[in-house]
């Protein structure tokens, strides 16, 4: 059963209530799933907020996590997705030492071959930035790792576009304004 396991993407929108966060993480807490990431902020409608949360999950558990959030009073919509049907991006950050940066140049080129930026340099450290895939952020920490430079990292959480034209709470909102409904 563990190889069934995937990494979904879940887009869940919902009024800006305080407590709606600590719902809805209840119910990956309840079925025993860990949340990988979490990035909360505004959506592109006023008054509606987004989470973009990632699981690793089987799709029979994941379906039945959605629909729970979705019954949540303060939930507008939900969906889970594959990364294949998102636009995906994460932000890293590294903290290097700067002696062993400017002694070792294949650790610029390093960051450079990687498509990051520097964001800072002083006599203690350099911040570096890459922005990009899950798996582009780790490697990048993999690669600078090996140098014995690597202070501190951290990675943020996954923020995601669907494919489609508009947010799909977009269309569902329209509809229950049509209906009345509340």
């Amino acid at each position: 059963m563990e190889d069934k396991k995937k990494l979904y993407t879940l887009l869940v929108y919902s009024e800006n209530i305080a407590g709606i966060l600590n719902q809805i993480t209840a119910v990956f807490t309840r079925r025993q799933v860990n949340i990988e990431s979490l990035n909360v902020s505004a959506s592109s409608i006023e008054g509606v907020h987004k989470y973009t949360i990632t699981a690793w999950s089987d799709a029979d558990q994941i379906e039945k996590i959605t629909r729970q959030i979705e019954k949540k009073i303060d939930v507008v919509k939900a969906n889970y997705f594959t990364d294949d049907q998102l636009f995906i991006r994460e932000s890293g950050l590294y903290k290097l030492t700067t002696d062993l940066v400017i002694n070792n140049p294949e650790i610029s080129r390093t960051i450079r071959r990687h498509d990051a930026s520097i964001m800072e340099v002083n006599p203690t450290y350099v911040v570096v930035m890459k922005n990009g895939k899950t798996e582009d952020i780790l490697n990048l920490y993999y690669a600078l790792n090996e140098f014995g430079c690597v202070l501190q990292y951290t990675r943020s959480g996954r923020i995601a576009v669907t494919r489609s034209t508009q947010e799909q709470v977009s269309e569902f909102l329209e509809q229950r304004e049509l209906t009345g409904e509340k």
